[in-house]
């Protein structure tokens, strides 16, 4: 098979790429060029702005591709120039888009289910409330590409739709499973927002991979969507002592009111799996329609302690981690 992705250097571009390879398929890689990405000297590799279109047709050229697979859309507009432009040249285009979608929904219970994607959706936050702000943003530029392509798929494009929640994989370029494993392993506390929090149900970045295999080979999957997960849906510090567990040590947390740790700034990087926008989806439909069978978190986070025990690089969110621990023992009881 002939293979475009489109993106395909942070995170899981890599490994869709490996996985491309060993399966046969010829893979094209385009990308803006701003990340360093060793791909194998296989892949064809184009360096572009997928957001200007006359450039990004010129570019591709003539070509078709017997599949697409889009990890860098963001918004309508790129969205109608794709489906207009792979049209009649694609027997598949799959692109990788977010749980946050059904966050800005009104009214809705966890886990979402792909049949709540209809429906109102919230007020747009002020502005000046950038983190909500953003956050909506995101979740309000995905349904547009969504929209966009279920249009498209209604007139015969064979678009599919995977929504993801948090993924954990070896190549999170946020290194948030990394932070949390830096935190256990200097063996001061962790600071945690109280309360019970939002559960978490995430996916592994290898079942990502998994799903779009299956998506390939399943004739009948044009035109839908699929929510993509774990199986496992638990509490943060349920997370955390299977996460110590598996790294050799114990868990130390510091249970302390969400505005403390705001007021100070040290969330989100204490605890990025705390954030509020974080969803949570059933996969039911996956594993009925692609026969998808998900990791369990005690399998896969062993693999995670272990990949980065061989080395990792800097993790952005363990800079404040000397203000983390200041603040813990400033809490300390007095002897």
């Amino acid at each position: 098979m002939r293979t475009l992705i489109i993106g395909g250097t942070r995170n899981l571009g890599p490994s869709i790429v490996s996985a491309l390879l060993e399966q046969g398929h010829q893979v094209t890689v385009f990308h803006r060029g701003l990340t360093v990405a060793e791909l194998p000297r296989e892949v064809q590799v184009i360096h572009g702005d997928r957001s200007d279109a006359p450039a990004f047709a010129r570019l591709i050229g003539p070509r078709d591709f017997d599949a697409v697979i889009d990890t860098t859309l963001y918004n309508g507009t790129d969205a109608r120039h794709a489906a207009e432009f792979f049209r009649g040249r694609t027997g598949c285009y799959i692109v990788l888009s977010t749980g946050q979608v059904y966050l800005v929904r009104e009214g809705l219970s966890r886990p979402f289910r792909e049949q709540d994607y209809d429906g109102p959706t919230i007020p747009e936050p002020a502005p000046e409330d950038s983190f909500n702000h953003e956050n909506w943003s995101y979740g309000m530029g995905k349904r547009a590409v969504e929209d966009s392509l279920k249009i498209a798929a209604a007139a015969g494009f064979p678009a599919i739709i995977l929504r993801l929640p948090m993924v954990n994989s070896e190549r999170d370029h946020f290194h948030r499973i990394l932070g949390y494993l830096l935190r256990l392993w200097d063996g001061a506390p962790l600071l945690i927002p109280e309360g019970d929090g939002l559960p978490l149900r995430h996916v592994y970045g290898e079942d990502v991979i998994a799903a779009i295999l299956a998506c390939l080979t399943h004739t009948g999957a044009g035109g839908r969507a699929y929510n993509i997960s774990q199986d496992e849906s638990l509490s943060l510090e349920k997370f955390l002592r299977l996460l110590a567990e598996a790294a050799g040590t114990e868990l130390q947390a510091l249970f302390v009111p969400r505005h403390e740790l705001e007021s100070e700034h040290l969330l989100p990087d204490c605890s990025p799996f705390s954030d509020p926008w974080m969803s949570s989806v059933s996969n039911d439909r996956s594993k009925l329609e692609l026969g998808m069978h998900y990791t369990q978190l005690c399998i896969y986070l062993p693999l995670l302690v272990e990949h980065y025990k061989r080395g990792h690089p800097a993790a952005p969110g363990y800079r404040q981690r000397q203000r983390e621990i200041a603040f813990a023992l400033s809490r300390r009881p007095s002897q």
